[in-house]
């Protein structure tokens, strides 16, 4: 499995983690939602550089040009309910794009152990098609591997890529060992070395679902 850094590379894209990450900036919802929006356009135009391309005709008021454009329509996935606002980046750019949506959360127990429990999906055939799976944090992976393993009953995608905005370590190593398609890529905006005991992010950004909905009982 590739795994694709983007938070290595010196660009704006850093400031937009940085400002989701700020606990000062975070108070401004809207503003926490729109940037997250903001990283999702960024990873969508990166992906799209991987996607198939071919040259066809174009008519101008004054001519004709050739242009290089995508052949495929990649089908974008997300997990309820954190994934949206980067959801609706990716959505911003591949906008004729059909679209899935999974219910994933963690079920806790007693002495703070808590498992993943796979509630809804609603989903196109994926069948030889290109698919990206998103999902803000990528803690201790098993979300979205089981998510992966639910949305892979709709088809096998002819390639996948998974995008996380901030990785744990432990995150990323998990998901290469269990996840059960090769032909994938993982793309990340920034990968953290530690997570809490509750299988939180250090330093991470918190609970981005709140973050961006605000708290739930």
């Amino acid at each position: 499995m590739e795994i694709i850094n983007l938070g290595k590379v010196n660009t704006i894209f850093n400031h937009f983690i940085s400002e989701i990450r700020d606990v000062n900036i975070q108070n401004d919802a809207m503003r926490f939602r729109r940037n997250i929006e903001r990283i999702g356009e960024i990873f969508a135009y990166e992906i799209s550089k991987k996607l198939e391309y071919q040259n066809q005709e174009i008519t101008t008021p004054l001519g004709i040009t050739t242009e290089r454009l995508m052949t495929e329509k990649p089908v974008l996935a997300t997990i309820l309910r954190a994934g949206l606002p980067l959801h609706q980046g990716m959505l911003n750019y591949f906008d004729s794009s059909d679209n899935a949506f999974i219910s994933a959360y963690r079920k806790h127990s007693t002495g703070g152990k808590f498992e993943i429990k796979i509630e809804y999906m609603a989903s196109p055939n994926l069948e030889g098609k290109t698919l990206i799976l998103c999902d803000p944090m990528l803690a201790t992976g098993s979300s979205m591997v089981l998510a992966m393993e639910a949305i892979l009953t709709r088809g096998t995608p002819k390639h996948i890529h998974i995008v996380s905005v901030i990785s744990s370590t432990a995150g990323v190593n998990y998901v290469k060992e269990n996840i059960p398609i090769k032909n994938c890529t993982l793309w990340i905006g920034t990968e953290d070395t530690e997570m809490t005991a509750q299988s939180y992010i250090v330093p991470g950004l918190g609970d981005a679902g709140d973050l961006s909905f605000g708290q739930k009982d």
